[in-house]
C-alpha cells in the first residue's frame, strides 16, 4: 500500500471528534480518493493501530459497524453514539461533517 495513502487515511481519522462517526467513503473523499472506500477500510484494519487512532469511529454509509470487531460498539456507546439496532449507528444523529 502507498505510504502517503495510509498516512492520509490515519491523519483524517484522527480528526473525527469524540461522539461522532465518519464513513469509509467520506474518508476516501476527504483524501481525494473518492473511489477507494474499501481501501480505506482495509487500511484501517491493517494500520489503524491498537488504540492509536480512533478507527472505531468509522462505519459504512448506512452506519453498519465493522463485521467481527466486537469492541467497536462498546467503544462508541461510551462516547454516547446512538444506535438504531445492534449493528448500526444512527448516523443521522452523530455524523461528522468533516473538513
Amino acid at each position: 500500500m502507498d505510504e502517503q495513502f495510509i498516512q492520509a487515511v490515519l491523519d483524517t481519522v484522527d480528526l473525527i471528534p469524540y461522539g461522532r462517526v465518519a464513513t469509509y467513503g467520506q474518508i476516501a473523499r476527504i483524501i481525494c480518493r473518492p473511489h477507494n472506500a474499501r481501501l480505506v477500510g482495509k487500511t484501517l484494519g491493517k494500520y489503524g493501530g491498537r488504540g492509536k487512532h480512533p478507527c472505531h469511529r468509522v462505519v459504512t454509509a448506512n452506519g453498519r459497524l465493522a463485521p467481527g470487531w466486537l469492541d467497536q460498539r462498546p467503544m462508541l456507546l461510551v462516547e454516547g453514539v446512538p444506535f438504531k439496532d445492534e449493528c448500526h449507528v444512527d448516523i443521522s444523529h452523530c455524523h461528522w461533517q468533516g473538513i
